[in-house]
């Protein structure tokens, strides 16, 4: 795994780490990660990466474009098979989620 990268991840029989791009602010700018990138001819990116643990190699990956260029966390849904996210926007959000 390149150490360049900035990852959040959690531990399961494989690895899966999220890939973040650089935020391009004062905090976060001149850092050798933007050096090794342009070495590299590697263009940042945001993603998922699945690595086997035995090998370490990267068996899949997600590509995530657009806006998001920053992932935060990495979480495993023990037991869920097709999460789904809600937005503000529709009225799935009113019948979902129950304040008490």
């Amino acid at each position: 795994m390149n150490p360049w990268l900035f990852v959040r991840d959690i531990c399961l029989v494989v690895r899966i780490v999220g890939i973040s791009q650089a935020r391009h602010n004062l905090t976060f700018s001149g850092l050798p990660l933007d050096e090794k990138l342009q070495q590299k001819n590697v263009e940042p990116r945001c993603g998922l990466l699945v690595i086997d643990l035995r090998s370490g190699d990267i068996v899949h990956s997600l590509r995530m474009e657009g806006v998001v260029l920053e992932l935060y966390d990495v979480v495993a849904l023990s037991g869920v098979r097709r999460p789904m996210a809600i937005g503000f926007k529709s009225d799935e959000i009113r019948w979902m989620v129950t304040m008490g």
